[in-house]
């Protein structure tokens, strides 16, 4: 790469690291070192693309897109040695709302990742129906009724416990 090409996709990190970190934080279910894992491959196969991504209309909903499907691919693996656990070791930030956080984490991290990639791009990125679809080589009625059945999950997941959580 270039000089220019470097700073440019060092800006682009720089600019945009953060907001991949926290959607990789959501699709992995509150586990922040896959969440970290996630970031890098992203990064790292955004830097091998970098002149095709620069130009690219949309670069951050470019490298959002490899975010999920490097998610999806990497859950399909069945390679994975990885074991999930019944507690998550890492303590959360303290505030108002810790316990509905790691309420809704624990139930996003029960439902299957292409429901959480669902859930992730309608409504935690708020993108619309088609673009979801797009990220996800889905079509627009599959990305609707898959998005209804995840949240109906996570609802039949939470029960009455989530009233307990949210103040008054």
């Amino acid at each position: 790469m270039k000089s220019a090409q470097e700073d440019a996709y060092l800006a682009f990190v720089a600019a945009r690291g953060k907001a991949l970190y926290r959607s990789a934080y959501v699709l992995a279910a509150g586990d922040t070192h896959l969440a970290e894992d996630l970031v890098q491959e992203t990064l790292g196969k955004v830097y091998v693309h970098w002149k095709k991504v620069a130009r690219a209309d949309n670069p951050a909903a470019y490298a959002q897109t490899v975010l999920v499907r490097t998610f999806l691919s990497l859950r399909r693996r069945r390679s994975a040695g990885e074991r999930p656990v019944g507690t998550m070791p890492d303590t959360a930030a303290s505030g108002p709302d810790t316990a509905l956080r790691l309420t809704l984490l624990d139930a996003l991290g029960q439902l299957p990742p292409r429901d959480r990639a669902v859930l992730l791009l309608r409504y935690w990125e708020d993108r619309s129906i088609e673009e979801t679809a797009g990220m996800l080589r889905l079509s627009s009625s599959a990305v609707r009724s898959q998005g209804t059945r995840a949240l109906g999950r996570v609802r039949a997941l939470l029960g009455d416990s989530l009233s307990d959580l949210v103040p008054h």
